[in-house]
């Protein structure tokens, strides 16, 4: 009876550690669409995004000056959690937005 009772758990043992290896691989089908933070050129759809901005204003002073603009003035963080500045592109002044994810637009 002990080795009855002793197979029985070693068989079920195996058996639970097959099925844990065995677990499927995760799907990133349903993985979000919209990163904190945009690191590739251009912008998301949409933007400016609202949100929580953790971008410092040097660190929003220089990702605006990196996507092209220059003469970078007057950028304060709206309750929004824009960034705000007046900038030069192609020698125009422009008012520009950066958003959470980075995304720099023109308004």
């Amino acid at each position: 009876m002990r080795f009855l009772t002793t197979a029985t758990t070693i068989a079920f043992l195996a058996g639970s550690t097959f099925a844990l290896a065995q677990a499927p691989a995760t799907n990133n089908d349903h993985a979000p669409g919209n990163p904190a933070v945009k690191t590739t050129e251009g912008n998301n759809p949409g933007a400016p995004a609202a949100g929580a901005n953790s971008f410092t204003e040097g660190q929003a002073k220089a990702r605006i000056e990196a996507r092209g603009y220059a003469n970078v003035s007057g950028l304060a963080k709206d309750t929004n959690g824009f960034w705000r500045a007046k900038a030069m592109k192609d020698g125009k002044s422009v008012n520009v937005t950066l958003d959470y994810q980075g995304n720099v637009t023109v308004n």
